[in-house]
């Protein structure tokens, strides 16, 4: 059977439903198909926090009011090491905030808001003719029935492990990566947060964060070797490394404790394909980069692509006008390499390796960012997000 529609995503991800979302209100037809199902994309714990550009997107695609409403603005955040915590304020520093708000929570947001149609438990999803103006996606329905979707143009929003990345032939890309030598311990755990912002922990057994999803919903992170098997990792092993490396005890501060729901290890790594255009193809967000999530940067890449993407596939398909098409790919990619650098200078701060001469950088990094407001406010920058 085949179908036709203006723009197919291949993807139901944020980055898929608010390309679809966006083009929806400048008039554009699009229809998204997406492997898994509704309820495993609505229920995927990833990034937490909104720099202000994606707040500022989300709030003028009309998304913004259960965010408001429901999320939790934040001013910055502490950086710490043993025997000192520091505060870097910066809205002080530069004027702008973030906002914690899961991604789940703006995945709920998209698919409430989103009226068009998504294609979900599609399995063999195959991109042709990419080249050509009459690009199409293939795929096979869940039940079993083979289906075409031609389209004008495809946005592969599908992440690192998607068709679409794979649809560019090896000839036409050129791929950067690197893999971290350690991994993230993440934990879900009813409690409420100990700390009003997020603490990121130097240590010399490892690397902590202390975030939070709700004022009931801690997320904690630890610093733990690659291959690390959670199970290895029972709650109250959890609980006691986190409290030493985040400093339970100093200066009054206590961390309390809870009920551990969810337990996973994330591996580190970054990665940059080039270009993020190919032929009638565009992509955008995990399909196109990946960056540890140390500086909390993947969710905000996906919307920046987004917000780049959707008035240049406006452009193009109403106007007649390539120009922000064809500059789209060398737009996106300026501040996705941003990005992944600072993602990169933050996670080779705070992760301890086992060498004592890395360790003394790092801590004499770490005192020159919170001593000095031009190293202060370089963090500041580019943590709440630099303008579109």
């Amino acid at each position: 059977m085949v179908m036709r529609t203006e723009v197919a995503i291949v993807g139901a991800g944020p980055a898929g439903l608010l390309l679809a979302h966006l083009l929806t209100r400048a008039g554009i037809e699009s229809v998204v198909v997406e492997t898994r199902s509704q309820e495993y994309v609505a229920s995927r714990v990833r990034a937490g926090i909104l720099e202000q550009s994606s707040v500022d997107v989300l709030t003028a695609a009309g998304l913004g009011d259960r965010l408001r409403a429901e999320g939790h603005e934040h001013r910055g955040v502490y950086l710490q090491w043993p025997g000192g915590r520091h505060h870097l304020d910066f809205v002080d520093l530069t004027g702008r905030s973030v906002w914690v708000y899961g991604q789940t929570e703006v995945q709920k947001d998209l698919v409430r808001a989103h009226g068009g149609p998504v294609v979900y438990e599609v399995t063999d999803t195959a991109l042709h003719d990419l080249t050509t103006d009459h690009p199409y996606v293939t795929y096979t329905d869940r039940d079993g029935v083979g289906r075409r979707l031609d389209a004008a143009v495809i946005a592969g929003c599908d992440g690192s492990f998607g068709p679409s990345r794979a649809a560019v032939p090896q000839s036409a890309r050129q791929v950067y990566e690197r893999t971290y030598p350690y991994s993230w311990l993440g934990v879900l755990a009813d409690v409420a947060p100990s700390t009003d912002e997020l603490i990121y922990a130097w240590h010399p057994d490892g690397f902590a964060l202390h975030s939070m999803r709700s004022p009931t919903v801690s997320r904690l992170y630890l610093q733990v070797p690659n291959g690390t098997d959670p199970q290895t990792w029972p709650d109250e092993r959890v609980w006691s490394e986190l409290a030493k490396r985040l400093g339970h005890g100093q200066d009054g501060w206590t961390l309390t404790p809870g009920p551990i729901t969810e337990k996973s290890v994330l591996p580190m790594r970054s990665l940059v394909q080039t270009p993020m255009r190919h032929g009638r193809l565009f992509l955008a967000g995990d399909a196109a980069h990946i960056v540890p999530p140390t500086g909390a940067k993947g969710l905000n890449l996906a919307v920046a692509d987004v917000a780049r993407l959707a008035p240049a596939l406006t452009a193009l398909l109403r106007g007649n006008d390539p120009a922000r098409a064809d500059r789209y790919s060398d737009d996106a990619l300026a501040r996705v390499w941003r990005c992944t650098h600072f993602s990169w200078w933050m996670t080779t701060m705070l992760h301890a390796t086992s060498d004592p001469f890395d360790a003394q950088l790092q801590l004499s990094q770490l005192r020159w960012v919170t001593s000095s407001r031009a190293g202060a406010t370089g963090l500041a920058e580019n943590y709440a997000g630099l303008p579109l």
